[in-house]
């Protein structure tokens, strides 16, 4: 059984909470659309103390128990990266490691590029060959599945007479 000594907090009763919430709420609207002024000429009142959700006053943090900071934690990384950097150019420069292990690797690199094109030149010179060898035979035949048949052939011909002539 509570005693008269002691105090006792106001309970709002459910009217007036329904009431702070409407006013809440009408408040919120207001500032997400852009409309600050409640009433002209009073001045605004800035939360930056004041936690809404809680309806209570912020506690205040103090500076000094920020203990663990960044700034604390990388006091000696500058310097010690100024050193480590100085010792690397004070070393001699090695020239076998820069250099590429293979001389030729960047002419490859090069010339790959351009023996791609010219690969597709290359076929399309063949095709053009072939077209008029085609079109130099007195019988040409009226199907065209047939004449690049034909012209395959003598293609994969001649390559190999190439390659048998090249290893004798």
């Amino acid at each position: 059984m509570p005693t008269a000594t002691t105090t006792a907090v106001p309970v709002p009763s459910l009217a007036e909470e329904s009431e702070l919430r409407k006013a809440r709420l009408l408040a919120l609207r207001r500032k997400k659309l852009g409309d600050n002024a409640d009433v002209p000429g009073l001045p605004q009142i800035k939360e930056r103390n004041f936690d809404t959700t809680a309806r209570k006053v912020k506690k205040k943090k103090d500076v000094e128990d920020e203990d663990d900071t960044v700034e604390k934690q990388i006091a000696g990384l500058a310097d010690m990266i100024i050193a480590d950097d100085e010792v690397k150019r004070s070393e001699e420069l090695d020239l076998l490691n820069i250099a590429p292990k293979r001389p030729n690797w960047d002419l490859k690199r090069d010339l790959d590029k351009k023996l791609v094109k010219l690969e597709r030149q290359t076929q399309r010179a063949i095709h053009t060959l072939i077209r008029q060898r085609l079109s130099a035979q007195k019988e040409v035949p009226t199907d065209l599945a047939a004449t690049l048949s034909a012209a395959e052939k003598a293609n994969d011909e001649e390559v190999a007479g190439d390659d048998a002539s090249d290893e004798e």
